[in-house]
């Protein structure tokens, strides 16, 4: 299944005006199980981040996370990076349409390649790493990268269904991924031998997740992948879905799952013992 083409139709539409853009993002704030998660995170990895903190989004993308960590509080910074050159551009074009682009700023980077030692506060890399084959070599990169006490915050399919994947040979629902999903402890490994100090790992998309999953993402992206013509009733589809996904997603942000086809994983970088106790 192939994402792109839906992304870059819906592209089409709400990038007409900044505006549109910035009531996509929010759509997408409210539709996706996992912003919920990592939203949930970012609100209390803010309690504690340091004024003007620096960040970045690891795999921007459109840019979503990057707006929303950039309204978080204004003293932030945040760098996006990615692989693709036009989504770079067409994000650095939005932000200065905004006036942002003084805080904000996106780049092209290879991330198994990328690394600015001490620089970063927090690194975010939502549904990303289940698309690079040298996962260790990121993870390295951005241990290298984050400041002492600094964190990476993982959004990721598990092994337990990532990827709408439920045997050896069945295929992924997305097949641009290297794998279909992380084996908790595996991942935790992976981490802690790329030399971060502490990593929490935890399981998202339980079962009320899958059910909302499967109504506000699998059967639209199916439907519209049959033809396009199906954009027209999409929206009244939402409008009977909506309410109950809602809650679905509520239930499944609130609940500890001893399993489920996502991950939210936390990483932190060596502590510096002395800043501690300041």
């Amino acid at each position: 299944m192939q994402y792109d083409p839906i992304k870059r139709s819906l592209g089409k539409v709400f990038n007409k005006t900044p505006f549109l853009r910035i009531c996509f993002y929010r759509l997408l704030d409210v539709l996706l199980l996992r912003a919920w998660h990592i939203k949930r995170e970012l609100r209390n990895w803010k309690k504690t981040a340091p004024r003007g903190a620096a960040i970045l989004d690891a795999g921007a993308g459109f840019g979503q996370y990057v707006y929303h960590v950039s309204t978080m509080d204004k003293s932030f910074t945040v760098t996006g990076v990615d692989v693709k050159d036009e989504q770079i551009a067409d994000c650095n074009g939005f932000f200065k349409s905004i006036n942002q682009n003084d805080r904000v700023k996106f780049e092209y980077a290879d991330l198994t390649k990328f690394k600015k030692p001490d620089t970063f506060d927090l690194v975010l890399s939502v549904d990303v790493m289940e698309h690079i084959e040298d996962d260790v070599a990121v993870f390295r990169n951005v241990c290298e990268s984050l400041k002492k006490g600094g964190m990476m915050l993982i959004s990721t399919p598990s092994d337990q269904g990532g990827s709408d994947v439920h045997d050896d040979h069945e295929d992924g629902f997305v097949d641009e991924h290297v794998r279909d999903g992380y084996n908790i402890e595996d991942i935790k490994q992976k981490l802690a031998a790329a030399g971060f100090s502490r990593v929490e790992a935890r399981y998202s998309y339980g079962c009320p997740g899958k059910i909302s999953w499967k109504l506000t993402m699998k059967y639209p992206i199916l439907m519209l992948n049959a033809t396009k013509l199906l954009f027209i009733v999409l929206p009244f589809y939402y409008m009977a879905v909506m309410l109950f996904a809602l809650l679905l997603n509520w239930r499944d942000v609130c609940k500890t799952h001893k399993s489920g086809t996502g991950l939210i994983v936390k990483a932190w970088n060596k502590y510096d013992a002395a800043a501690l106790h300041r």
